[in-house]
This record gives C-alpha cells, structure tokens and sequence, in this order.
C-alpha cells in the first residue's frame, strides 16, 4: 500500500503539471480540489497504517483468539475497501488532468458561481443606490494587506451595522483588487444627531473580508468566465494552435452565460435581514468583457473562430433579447473591426459580415 500510495502522488502531481501546462495554472486548484483522488490517497495510507499496526499486535501477542478473529474480520473488510477503491482510483487516473476533463472542471465552478450570484444578486446586501456620494461624519475602512478579495460576510456585516446603529456601504466585491489603503467600505450613522464614527466599527468590518493572494471561483463568476477565456486564449497561441478547443470553450461559455437570465427563487427574508448593508452587483457587460473580449483578440485571425463567436453571440440574443441582446450587438460590432484587420481573404471578411447582419439588422 505505501507503494501504490507513492506511485499514487506522482501520478496525482503529474497530472497537477499538465492541468497547469496543458489548460491554464488558474485550474490547477479546482483539480486539487478533486475528492476522489483525496479518498483514494487517504484509503491507500489508512490500510498501510491499519497492516503495520495489526502486524506488530500480532508480533507482540496483544490478541488472543478472539481477538485475531475480529482482526481477520477487520481485514477482510479493509481489503474489500481497498479492492473497490483501486477500482475507482483506475477509472478516475484515465481522466485526472486530461484537458477535457479539467475544463469541464472549470465551467462546472463558472456555471455553480453565476447560478449562486444570480440567486443572490447582492450577495444578500441591498443594490448600492445610484450616484451615491459619501456622507460628511462617515467612516471610511481601508485596506490594511494587498491582494484579491475572496470572500465578504454580508451576515457578519448586517450584525455590525445593526450593532453599531450604521449603514454599511461596501465598494468592492468578490474578485476586486485591493492595495493598502484602499477604501473599502463607508460606515455611515443612520441617526442624525450621531458623532464621527472612529474605532471599533471599522476592525470588524475589515474581519468580515477575506483578502488573499489569489481570486477563487466559489463567489467570483467573473473568474470562472476569465479562466474559461484563458483557456481558449491558450490554445489560439502559435505554440499551441488549437482552434478546436477554442471552438469548444466558446460552446461552454454559451452555456454558463445562459445562467445569468435563468430566473432563480431568492430568499426575502435574507435580504431583508442585510438591509442596511449595500453591495455592488455585476453586470452583463462585465461578464461578456471577461469572456468574449480575450478570444475575439486572439481568434480574430482565424475564420473559424470569428463565425463561432458570432454563432455565440446570436445564440445568446436569442436567448433572452432583452437581457443580452445590446451587449451581443456591441460585441458583434467589435468582433467585426477585429476581423476586417486580422483576417486575409475578403471572401471570409464578407462570410462573417453575412452572419453578423442576421444579429445586427434583426
């Protein structure tokens, strides 16, 4: 067992190595993630301690009779664990790190974090009023560390507001950039008469953010639509030269964007418990901008490539045109001036312009 368990973790690193080199180092960590590789690895180190441990019982004497037969029942039940587990492990080695299976890893976190931020617009906050300016007597919380911001506890934070009688305006969200210094969040005293805010507030507004040195995907849609446009970025490289997996990038983007007007049920009564804290909300243009932008530049060249974005991009206008369809004209419009430039033959200029008009004059 220890030695499956060491040819085991080359195996996993391997394929670590190629998810990183082969797709993009941003989808290493959803393949880290992985728990059946985690099971296996802790099955296979489990029965080699649980072997040692019954060999040196045996050796010493510690069992009597009835003792080694419920060591042998133990036994049997460890080696059918393991039996199954290799089994498992076989298959799930044919798939660990492969390009496909590591991107559909990456759609799976940019579809799971669309559908949660379509379900919670506002991560449970309130939409932040348009044209706010700040309030004289207000506290600004700044950045104390630089990096990503990973996580914001809008519950943690609707118990401070309510606590300290505050309105809490946070302008940042998940995925933002943050240097030292940086405002993060306007405490603002809802009670006329109230004084300057100084102290407390502000550390327990700054412990309700997680600030790291990486974005993740669990409350970032952005990021999974970013690592899915890297992706197709890659493999439309001269190193790489892979329309193909563009091809099919552009497809998994569709589907994750169809999420965004999926209507999804969203819990009253928790935004009303975070009413005094107010967030941000994404935008289609954002999401469009991660995903589109990236592959236009680098496909531009590429007739394929541009007849499938075009493809994406009336597919989505169709989808749900009041929604999309502004952006997907935008874009389309874009896509063309990129092509008129990149592409060679005046046929395929004219081919994609023909496809473009089916989007922009209907």
């Amino acid at each position: 067992m220890l030695a499956v368990t060491t040819f085991s973790l080359s195996t996993m690193v391997t394929a670590y190595g190629a998810a990183s080199s082969g797709v993009t180092p941003r989808a290493t960590t959803l393949v880290m993630e992985d728990t059946t590789t985690q099971n296996a690895l802790a099955t296979f180190i489990g029965s080699f301690l649980f072997s040692l441990v019954g060999i040196i019982a045996l050796s010493t004497g510690v069992y009597g009779a009835q003792g080694r037969v419920l060591l042998f029942a133990a036994t049997i039940v460890v080696v059918i664990l393991i039996v199954y587990t290799l089994l498992r492990w076989i298959d799930h080695l044919s798939k660990l790190g492969r390009m496909g299976e590591t991107i559909d890893l990456v759609e799976k976190a940019a579809i799971d974090a669309i559908d949660h931020r379509v379900r919670w617009p506002y991560l449970g906050g309130v939409a932040f009023p348009k044209g706010w300016t700040v309030p004289i007597g207000s506290q600004i919380v700044t950045s104390e560390s630089t990096g990503y911001v990973q996580h914001i506890g809008v519950q943690a934070l609707s118990e401070v507001a309510e606590a300290g009688n505050l309105k809490i305006f946070v302008d940042i969200l998940p995925g933002s950039f943050v240097h030292l210094g940086r405002p993060l969040a306007y405490l603002v005293p809802l009670a006329k008469e109230s004084v300057e805010i100084t102290g407390e507030p502000s550390e327990k507004v700054l412990a309700t953010l997680t600030i790291g040195t990486r974005r993740t995907f669990e409350h970032d849609p952005r990021f999974g639509l970013s690592v899915l446009s890297e992706i197709a970025s890659r493999a439309l490289s001269p190193a790489v030269n892979d329309p193909g997996t563009a091809i099919d990038v552009i497809g998994r983007g569709v589907r994750s964007l169809t999420t965004w007007c999926k209507p999804q049920p969203v819990a009253p009564e928790h935004e009303k418990s975070c009413g005094q804290v107010f967030l941000h909300g994404l935008t289609v243009d954002d999401l469009f901008d991660d995903f589109f932008a990236p592959i236009a530049r680098d496909g531009a060249a590429i007739i394929e490539v541009d007849l499938r974005l075009m493809k994406a991009l009336i597919s989505l206008a169709q989808i749900d045109p009041a929604l999309f369809k502004a952006v997907c004209v935008r874009h389309a419009n874009i896509l063309l001036r990129r092509s008129d430039s990149a592409l060679a033959l005046n046929e395929e200029k004219c081919q994609l312009r023909a496809l473009a008009d089916k989007l922009l004059f209907n």
